[in-house]
């Protein structure tokens, strides 16, 4: 028996590419009258956003702009960005949405790497990204967009986004990718260990992660999301795409703050927000707190949150979902998935198998920690350390101008994370180190290699190794070992941090003493790690 004939045929009627462009086109068509966006002063339904994204992406076709064909943004988490999630896979284009921390030689070199040929800026960010234009040489459509809600600033460009909507038609038919492994999006690496690499998203994969993240997280239609997690942040995590699929509210914040997170909590209902520790401890510390009568959930990632934190946060009435991922996955891949056995666990012992990474996503493949040597799995022990793997339809295309890099990152069938972990017994994994040393404060991937750099520039560092070290608000932040050939204090050093580093890239503390080393010098920094540890 076969099931290959011409009856059988793929057609287009039962077949159709898995993209996020569906997604709006629905939500238009049957929840139009339906809260969309909410930010400071304005309100949205579906109906006027989706109006907005066939204006944006008409526009930019008008001017040239249709598959791969690379726009660039730096904004914080306003409307607009959003509307270029969803406006921009309309016309084929690819999103490169970038982290409004940068500085403007690296954004100079995405710029320039990426091919961009729009850059839509946050006023905010007006002279960085003049600088960064500058640097690049490149030849750029500059959209200039002015949130009401933001500090203003200078135009750079040659109209604002509101100018470009009015060149477009809100009747604008869109239509699906041709294939959908399609380019959609290119997002940037932190760059640890030298230049920023680029991550390039299929529309299969966007889709893919979008559904992930309802049936993860046991979504219901119509909830409300606060945007306390940066939206360039691997695309939100895809929640501009989940979000929308199930007609819900985004509700946006430019820059987190306790005070605005709780008008947010009482003011619109919300039921969920995704972010690092940071927030976590912006929430659980704050010194003014407004009550709120839902139930929210929260979904974190990065270092794995306090137990007294997670604690603290269900108290509260905020339950605490910890993923993990990388941008090469779309962001979250693996989750916490709680067992219902957990309920009637001490809330401490409950507290500490939430803040394990977890198992992969319903709808990823697969994900181990094998030994790299070998390429077996390692032991469930909870004690042999391995490198983290991925397999699955959440993996990234490849990193773009990059076929080493890629195929180093794709052996074996796998993608090949740089994360060293262990398997517990119940499968779940649990990081215990990076192999490339990055520190994740805040959210933020921080090099430990650009801050080594920066402090051996002092004339009195000898020697100097940069480790993470746990804090109850960033999750982690640097922390610097070094080894004197003069006269420096820890304030000393500190001083010279801050006129060389931006200042989440800085060390906290200064610890002054040898280093341990292996017979051929190198600094062993696990050792320095499991001291810091030990004196939490």
């Amino acid at each position: 028996m076969t099931f290959d004939g011409p009856e059988l045929a793929r057609n287009a009627a039962n077949h159709t590419a898995l993209s996020p462009v569906s997604i709006l086109k629905r939500v238009e068509r049957v929840h139009p009258e339906l809260p969309a966006q909410i930010h400071g002063h304005i309100r949205r339904n579906w109906g006027e956003v989706a109006e907005r994204c066939k204006r944006l992406a008409s526009a930019l076709a008008k001017r040239g702009i249709g598959k791969g064909d690379t726009v660039a943004l730096i904004a914080p988490n306003i409307p607009e960005a959003l509307e270029c999630a969803l406006a921009l896979p309309m016309l084929g284009a690819v999103l490169n949405a970038n982290n409004t921390r940068l500085g403007s030689g690296t954004i100079a070199y995405i710029l320039e790497h990426g091919e961009a040929k729009v850059l839509l800026v946050d006023t905010e960010f007006s002279a960085m990204a003049a600088g960064a234009v500058a640097q690049s040489g490149r030849d750029l459509l500059i959209v200039d967009i002015e949130d009401s809600e933001g500090p203003g600033g200078s135009r750079i460009g040659e109209l604002t986004f509101d100018d470009l909507l009015a060149e477009g038609d809100p009747t604008f038919a869109y239509t699906l990718p041709e294939d959908e492994w399609d380019a959609l999006a290119l997002n940037y690496t932190s760059g640890t260990t030298g230049r920023p690499k680029g991550v390039v998203y299929s529309h299969r994969g966007a889709w893919t992660n979008a559904v992930n993240n309802v049936v993860t997280w046991e979504m219901p239609h119509h909830p409300v999301y606060l945007w306390t997690l940066p939206l360039f942040h691997c695309n939100g995590w895809c929640f501009p795409w989940t979000i929308t699929m199930l007609a819900g509210t985004h509700v946006f914040l430019r820059a987190p703050r306790p005070e605005a997170i709780y008008d947010a909590f009482a003011n619109h209902g919300v039921t969920h927000l995704c972010g690092a520790p940071i927030i976590m401890s912006m929430i659980s510390g704050a010194e003014q707190k407004r009550d709120f009568p839902q139930k929210i959930k929260m979904m974190t990632a990065a270092a794995p949150p306090p137990a007294s934190v997670i604690k603290g946060m269900e108290a509260m009435g905020i339950s605490i979902t910890h993923v993990y991922g990388l941008t090469e996955v779309y962001g979250p891949a693996v989750v916490c998935a709680e067992k219902p056995v957990w309920a009637d666990l001490p809330a401490q012992e409950r507290a500490d198998l939430k803040a394990r990474q977890g198992v992969a996503y319903e709808l990823e493949e697969d994900v181990l920690v094998l030994d790299p040597e070998t390429g077996e799995p390692v032991p469930w022990d909870a004690q042999t350390p391995g490198e983290v793997v991925f397999r699955g339809n959440i993996v990234m295309k490849g990193y773009l101008k990059a076929p080493e890099e890629t195929a180093k990152a794709f052996k074996d069938g796998w993608f090949w994370s740089g994360d060293i972990a262990v398997q517990h017994s119940d499968g779940y994994i649990e990081i215990r180190d990076r192999s490339k040393d990055i520190i994740i404060s805040g959210g933020e991937n921080i090099s430990s290699i650009e801050v080594e750099k920066a402090l051996y520039s002092h004339p009195a560092v000898s020697l100097v190794a940069v480790v993470a070290m746990p804090d109850e608000k960033w999750g982690e932040v640097p922390c610097a070992f070094v080894e004197l050939c003069g006269a420096a204090t820890e304030e000393d050093l500190l001083a010279h941090a801050k006129a060389n580093l931006a200042g989440y890239m800085r060390p906290k503390k200064v610890i002054f003493g040898e280093l341990p080393k292996t017979t051929t010098g190198k600094i062993r920094k696990n050792e320095l790690r499991d001291l810091l540890r030990q004196k939490r």
